[in-house]
C-alpha cells in the first residue's frame, strides 16, 4: 500500500497593495474535512484525489489545506505560524511514500520572497528523499530553491484559468508514474526576461494558445512528463520576478533542454503581442453608454484575483460624473459602508463616504447618498463549486447603479458573485469584472462589448506605471533594447 500525503498552501500576491494577508484571510482545513470539502469541485485536490482513487493499493493522508484570496503581502509572522502548522501536520504521518502540495508560486511575505520554495524545503527535510511533485498557478515565480527540492512542477495550461482539477489529474498521474513506473524526472527551466499581459494570452483564441499547445504536445509525447510556461504574476515584486519555460522529461536531459529553448524561443519572439490594450475611463463610459446589450468593463487594476484590494471607486465617480443613465451593477470591497448600511437597516437612505478604504494612496473616498437595498450574511458559492465568505454585505444603489459591497476580500471574476445576492448581471446594461480575463469564461456569452480599463490600482495592466524595485531588470517592456539568453539549465 502506498501512502500519498496531500498539503496545500496558497495565495498569489500584489507587492503593489499596501494592505496586508493576515492570517484570518485564509481558508484552513485540516485532515479528513480536506476532502469532505473540496471532493467533486473544480479544484487540484479534487483532480488528484480522483486520481488516486483509481489505484486500490493507494491511501491519501490528507493534512493541511489553506489558501487565501489574492491580496497583498503575507504579514511575517502569520507565513511563519501557516508554514508551521502545515509542518506540524506533517511530521505525525511523515512516513509516506510522496507528496502532493498544492501551491500557487506567487506568493509573498513582507520580507520573505520565496514562501513556496521555504515550505517545499521544509517539506523535504521532514520525509526525506521521496516524490514530491506540486501543482502551480501559471502565474508562479519558479525559484531555484523550488526547482531543487521539487522532483516535479505542474501548472496550469489555460487562461482564464479553468483548468485547476485537471492539473491536480496531471500532478497525481505524474506522481504515479514516479511510484509505479520508475519515472526518474528530468527537468530543464529556461528563464524569460518578460512580464506578459493582454488578450493574445487567452489559451482558446490567442497566440498564445500555440505556445501552450507547444507544452502538451510534449506531455503527450513518449518520455514527456510536464511542459510549462509560467508568466508569473507582474504584481508579485521579487527578485525572480520574470517568465519561465519548464519541461520535465523521463531521463532525458538534452531533450527536455532542446524543447525546453524551442518554446521559450517562441514566447520571446512573439513579446510584442504579450501586452494589454487599455482604454481611457472616459472614452469607456461613453462606449458603454452607445452600446445596445450588456457592457462589460475589465477593471483589472483593481482586480481581487490578481491581489489588489478591491476599493477602487474610479468607475463609479466616472459613470457619475459622465452621467451615464442606463443601469450598472460594480462590485466594492468597503467593510465601513457595509457597517453603515447594517446599523442603517433595510430600506434606509443614508450619506457616506464609499471606497477608498484599503488602498488611500491610489483611490480617494468620496461622500454619496445611497439607498440600503439589501443586506446579506455573505455566504455564496463560487463556480468551482468552492463556498466563499465575503462577511457582511450590503447591496447598495446610487440611482441607476448598484453597488454590491462586501465587508471581506472576496474574487470578483464570474456571475455568481452577483448571483449569490440576487443580482443578476444580465439584467444590467454595464457590469464591471474586477479581473483582467478570468471573467470572460463567464460573460463572452452574454456580452455585447468587453472593455479593458485604464485606471489607477495596484494591478495595473499598465506595468510602466507600477514601482518596481525588486524584479528582474533589465525586462520587457519596462525596459528598451532588452536581450534573451534563452539557454536551458
Amino acid at each position: 500500500m502506498a501512502r500519498v500525503l496531500i498539503a496545500e498552501l496558497q495565495q498569489e500576491t500584489a507587492t503593489f497593495n499596501p494592505h496586508l494577508t493576515q492570517y484570518e484571510d485564509f481558508r484552513v482545513v485540516h485532515g479528513a474535512a480536506i476532502v469532505e470539502e473540496l471532493q467533486g469541485t473544480n479544484t487540484e485536490i479534487a483532480g488528484a484525489l480522483d486520481v488516486f482513487a483509481e489505484h486500490s493499493d493507494v491511501e491519501v493522508v490528507p493534512t493541511m489545506a489553506a489558501w487565501a484570496v489574492p491580496h497583498g503581502p503575507v504579514a511575517d509572522a502569520v507565513l511563519d505560524r501557516l508554514i508551521q502548522e502545515v509542518i506540524a501536520a506533517i511530521k505525525p504521518v511523515s512516513d509516506v511514500d510522496a507528496v502532493l502540495l498544492v501551491l500557487h508560486g506567487a506568493m509573498a511575505g513582507e520580507t520573505e520572497f520565496d514562501p513556496e520554495g521555504r515550505l517545499l524545503a521544509a517539506v523535504r527535510e521532514c520525509v526525506g528523499s521521496i516524490p514530491i511533485v506540486a501543482s502551480l498557478d501559471f502565474h508562479a515565480v519558479i525559484t531555484d530553491r523550488m526547482l531543487l527540492t521539487a522532483d516535479m512542477m505542474v501548472g496550469y495550461h489555460t487562461y482564464p484559468h479553468t483548468d485547476f482539477y485537471e492539473t491536480g489529474v496531471r500532478a497525481a498521474r505524474n506522481l504515479m508514474r514516479m511510484l509505479k513506473e520508475s519515472a526518474a524526472p528530468t527537468t530543464a527551466r529556461v528563464k524569460i526576461p518578460l512580464m506578459a499581459r493582454g488578450d493574445e494570452l487567452l489559451t482558446a483564441t490567442g497566440r498564445f494558445g500555440d505556445a501552450i499547445r507547444l507544452c502538451q504536445a510534449v506531455e503527450e509525447s513518449p518520455g514527456g512528463l510536464v511542459g510549462n510556461i509560467y508568466l508569473s504574476n507582474p504584481f508579485t515584486d521579487v527578485p525572480d520576478l520574470q517568465s519561465y519555460v519548464l519541461v520535465t522529461t523521463d531521463g532525458d536531459q538534452a531533450r527536455a533542454n532542446a524543447e525546453a529553448e524551442r518554446i521559450a524561443a517562441f514566447m520571446w519572439d512573439n513579446r510584442d503581442l504579450w501586452m494589454a490594450e487599455l482604454t481611457p475611463l472616459p472614452e469607456a463610459v461613453a462606449q458603454a453608454q452607445e452600446t445596445p446589450g450588456l457592457t462589460v468593463f475589465s477593471d483589472a487594476a483593481d482586480a481581487t484575483s490578481s491581489g489588489a484590494p478591491g476599493d477602487s471607486n474610479a468607475v463609479i465617480k466616472a459613470l457619475l460624473a459622465q452621467n451615464y443613465d442606463k443601469r450598472a451593477l460594480i462590485p466594492l470591497i468597503d467593510a465601513p459602508a457595509v457597517a453603515a448600511a447594517f446599523e442603517a437597516g433595510v430600506g434606509s437612505t443614508i450619506t457616506i463616504k464609499l471606497g477608498g478604504t484599503m488602498d488611500p494612496g491610489r483611490h480617494t473616498p468620496f461622500t454619496t447618498t445611497v439607498y440600503v437595498k439589501s443586506l446579506h450574511d455573505g455566504e455564496f458559492a463560487y463556480e468551482n463549486g468552492v463556498v466563499e465568505q465575503a462577511g457582511r454585505t450590503a447591496v447598495l444603489t446610487i440611482g441607476n447603479i448598484v453597488v454590491l459591497t462586501t465587508e471581506r476580500l472576496i474574487l470578483f471574476v464570474g456571475r455568481r458573485v452577483f448571483q449569490g445576492f440576487g443580482l443578476e448581471p444580465q439584467d444590467f446594461d454595464l457590469v464591471v469584472a474586477k479581473s483582467p480575463n478570468g471573467f470572460r469564461t463567464w460573460y463572452e456569452s452574454i456580452a455585447a462589448r468587453i472593455v479593458h480599463l485604464d485606471t489607477p490600482g495596484s494591478a495595473s495592466l499598465n506595468l510602466e506605471a507600477l514601482p518596481y524595485e525588486h524584479c528582474v531588470r533589465p525586462i520587457f517592456p519596462l525596459d528598451e533594447n532588452v536581450v534573451a539568453n534563452l539557454r536551458a539549465s
